[in-house]
């Protein structure tokens, strides 16, 4: 039974090395990565992303749940969203914003948020749900659409942390204060011991922080600038990114936390669009959810 266990674990160390190369390599060889995919035939680009379903492969079958239609749903969800970038390739060469990468947005966030696709994974397994469809959406945006102002690059500058941590010193009094007259915040008399404190940066910083920055304001907010405008992009994506919390920790509407994660939103967004740098908001993001996780919950 021991030998079972790893060999199982094994594989699903795998299963997340797979499912962060997209991340990694995006992140943090940006060139590199636009040069290798640019060679790629556009069908390629398109079918490729098909291969992120071993990620379920590996976890889903040695825990002895696979099923077939799941599989599926792996194999052709990232497939549909590149292909419908490639279609929006075509019809909007000019990058304006076009419709389709509001579709596919809408898609991504919904299965995220609503976890459409967590009964597919083993318990406690969701995570890697979260991580395929960040793939997708990295490849889709970053290899097949080519999406400009995204500011994907983890490589963290001296810039990059002076903003993040001046956007974290605005928001932090004005969230404590609110959240405690909300009764939302409680706070917490002990200090983390040993690597509790790193391990939950580094844990927010790449499993939560980076993939929200991305989708929200990489993505989201970047594309609603072509639309809106930056005053009514940075509000609106503040506002959906609120509204995204609204089943955190609460069977129902949990509106304290909207109206906090849409406060935050404003400086993730503001950290985010000052040099159009996705690891400036993800500091101020890492930052916000680890002080709240130690401190405040």
């Amino acid at each position: 039974m021991c030998e079972v266990g790893i060999v199982s674990g094994a594989w699903v160390v795998l299963a997340a090395c797979v499912a962060l190369t997209p991340m990694v390599w995006a992140g943090f060889w940006a060139e590199g990565f636009a040069r290798a995919t640019a060679k790629l035939p556009m069908w390629v680009r398109v079918v490729a992303p098909g291969s992120l379903c071993v990620v379920y492969v590996l976890v889903a079958a040695t825990r002895g749940i696979f099923a077939w239609r799941w599989f599926g749903v792996y194999l052709l969800l990232p497939v549909a969203v590149a292909g419908v970038l490639a279609w929006a390739v075509r019809e909007d060469p000019e990058q304006s914003g076009d419709w389709r990468e509001f579709v596919v947005l809408l898609v991504l966030g919904l299965a995220v948020d609503l976890r459409w696709l967590e009964p597919g994974w083993p318990a406690r397994f969701g995570v890697f749900n979260k991580m395929v469809l960040l793939d997708a959406g990295i490849w889709g945006f970053g290899a097949v659409r080519r999406l400009q102002g995204v500011g994907f690059d983890l490589r963290l500058r001296g810039r990059d942390l002076k903003i993040g941590v001046r956007e974290f010193c605005f928001y932090a009094p004005m969230a404590i204060l609110l959240g405690l007259a909300l009764g939302f915040l409680h706070t917490h008399a002990q200090w983390p011991v040993g690597w509790r404190l790193p391990g939950a940066l580094v844990f927010t910083f790449f499993f939560i922080a980076v993939p929200e920055e991305l989708f929200f304001r990489g993505w989201m907010q970047n594309l609603l600038e072509r639309r809106v405008g930056r005053g009514w992009a940075l509000a609106v994506t503040a506002v959906v990114f609120g509204l995204a919390h609204f089943n955190k920790r609460a069977v129902h509407f949990n509106w304290r936390y909207v109206v906090l994660a849409a406060l935050a939103g404003v400086f993730y967004g503001r950290a985010w669009r000052q040099e159009r740098r996705v690891g400036a908001s993800t500091v101020t993001h890492t930052l916000v959810d680890t002080v709240w996780s130690m401190w405040l919950r």
